[in-house]
């Protein structure tokens, strides 16, 4: 099986975990839509209660953000749905209404003080009402009262039967742990075999990390907010505070990665004389990856993650007199990199820096000190 063989099956594997993780959000969502629906229709008495659910669902379709959030968006969905069917029984539907109907809708969320989930919720309600939803003579409050309804079971379901998004963090992590994991293998194994283009598919790959990233933060945010609000998540803060911890270090991790396969892939079409130890110190610190992924879990202590990352940056702490500038600057990288890894199992920059030995022989020159490189 070839490499990018192995990223397919890897990615499809990802994201069916992922949808198996938002299942029980997925779940959730479906059950409060029907409970909205039967709330509204049997106790509100209203025949065609549209707006109950789709509230239920906006409310849980963004949990994760401040209760705030979630009340805000409830009043935007209300707030127009209930100036839009006032104004369309008594001016009816077209362009002109349209216009007239969404700039009063935005005119009273602004007038009220509200914030912009308010404002862009009036507004697309409104729409909705003078588009799709023509009044049916009962009146605007009833529609109101079916978002209010609605909005209020979703931000009950938030609360009171949160979705484990701590498992979607831990998923999403694993996912970067992964991906930094096989560049550095992958960049080891093309250093010892001088082969370029394996580089270049490592590099490549390591381009994605970024968006990886940006995922992890999302889940990360979420599941922060939802363990803020809901008492049956409250278990999970230590847990989500570890993974704030080591959030930032990640993402120079990542960055720090994609230097240390471009240097790399610079010294190999260079042709400069090879490190020895570079394909050690790369295979370690994958090690250090995926023993920090252990510990972030809980099913380990970080002093083995430490330990991996200190000896990788060992191995590559002594440059003969012929090393390169480009293989100094993978080396220097593979420094960063420890760092930052250290920084993730809770040590501060100054103590992680402290973790490493000294470099003896010829010194690296990367364009920085050990612990944050940028890298494109």
């Amino acid at each position: 099986m070839t490499s990018g063989e192995g990223r397919v099956r890897r990615e499809a594997r990802r994201r069916a975990a992922r949808v198996a993780a938002m299942a029980p959000t997925i779940l959730q969502c479906a059950v409060a839509a029907g409970l909205a629906w039967l709330v509204a229709r049997n106790v509100l008495g209203h025949d065609r209660p549209f707006f109950a659910p789709v509230a239920a669902v906006i409310c849980i379709g963004v949990a994760g953000r401040r209760l705030r959030r979630l009340v805000e968006l409830v009043a935007g969905v209300s707030l127009g749905v209930g100036v839009g069917d006032l104004l369309v029984l008594r001016i009816g539907s077209g362009a002109w209404q349209l216009m007239l109907v969404v700039a009063l809708a935005m005119a009273v969320a602004v007038f009220l003080g509200t914030g912009t989930v308010i404002i862009t919720q009036a507004a697309s309600s409104a729409v909705l009402v003078v588009t799709l939803l023509p009044p049916t003579g009962t009146g605007g409050l009833d529609r109101m009262a079916d978002a209010l309804a609605g909005g209020l079971l979703g931000i009950a379901a938030v609360a009171l039967l949160p979705p484990d998004l701590r498992a979607l963090t831990r998923r999403d992590a694993q996912e970067i742990f992964d991906a930094l994991a096989d560049t550095l293998r992958e960049t080891a194994w093309a250093v010892a075999e001088r082969d370029a283009d394996r580089v270049a598919e490592a590099l490549d790959a390591a381009r994605a990390g970024q968006s990886l990233f940006s995922r992890f933060a999302g889940s990360l945010s979420a599941a922060q907010e939802v363990a803020a609000i809901s008492p049956l998540r409250w278990r999970h803060r230590q847990a989500l505070r570890r993974y704030a911890t080591a959030s930032a270090p990640l993402e120079r991790a990542l960055a720090n990665s994609r230097v240390l396969a471009r240097r790399t892939l610079a010294a190999l079409w260079a042709d400069e004389p090879a490190l020895p130890s570079l394909p050690e110190g790369l295979r370690l610190l994958a090690d250090a990856a995926h023993l920090l992924r252990e510990n972030l879990e809980g099913s380990r202590d970080p002093e083995a993650a430490r330990r991996a990352a200190v000896a990788a940056a060992k191995a590559v702490s002594t440059l003969p007199p012929d090393t390169g500038f480009s293989t100094q600057v993978a080396a220097a990288q593979i420094r960063s990199i420890a760092v930052d890894l250290l920084m993730a199992t809770g040590l501060d920059n100054r103590t992680a820096a402290a973790e490493l030995p000294p470099v003896t022989g010829q010194p690296a020159r990367p364009s920085r000190t050990d612990g944050d490189v940028s890298a494109t």
